[in-house]
């Protein structure tokens, strides 16, 4: 397991930090992020008041492809999808009747689909994305962030992607200047947004 290379709080009171920085342990702990969260930076002013997270992820696992969890065999207008992993059934069924229909789009038991679908249809279903987990871990991330927040500070701004991810939050109105220090907050962890 790879440790956090880089955890900090930022507050104007030290006690307050110390706080913030066992809350914040303790509620990535209970959410699994500590494997998946890289760096990590907080700063907290209850005098402004303003939070704001910042950090970068560990290399997260790629996009899950039809062909990494089933075997699809085409034959003259007929594919047949052989699932080897039900935990992308799901996802899958909904991304063939968004693209397909529903009425062309068989499944005779959990573990076959069968379409009828011509050879051009067809072409390139192994490589079908069927989920990505990166956006589930961000959403974690984020709600585990809105959980160590202050409580009260409801007015937010989020992003997340491209392995870096933030969260602003303030009781009142965010400063104007606030993407200047979230650029601030991510240079002291040696990055860039």
């Amino acid at each position: 397991m790879e440790a956090v290379e880089y955890f900090k709080v930022e507050c104007p009171e030290e006690a307050g930090g110390s706080y913030y920085l066992r809350i914040a342990d303790v509620v990535l702990l209970d959410h699994n992020l500590v494997r998946v969260v890289k760096k990590l930076h907080l700063f907290i002013d209850p005098r402004i008041p303003l939070f704001i997270a910042v950090g970068v992820t560990q290399k997260l696992p790629g996009i899950v492809r039809l062909r990494d969890f089933a075997d699809v065999n085409q034959q003259e207008g007929k594919v047949t999808v052989s699932i080897g992993n039900e935990a992308y059934l799901a996802p899958l069924l909904k991304i063939l009747w968004e693209k397909f229909g529903k009425d062309r789009v068989e499944q005779p038991d959990r573990f076959t689909i069968i379409m009828n679908l011509s050879s051009e249809e067809s072409e390139g279903l192994e490589d079908l994305p069927v989920f990505d987990p990166s956006t589930t871990i961000y959403k974690d991330l984020i709600y585990a962030l809105q959980v160590i927040q202050p409580e009260g500070f409801k007015v937010r701004r989020q992003y997340y992607g491209n392995g870096k991810f933030y969260l602003v939050a303030s009781e009142d109105t965010l400063p104007e200047n606030i993407e200047d220090l979230v650029r601030e907050k991510f240079a002291l962890i040696g990055e860039s947004l």
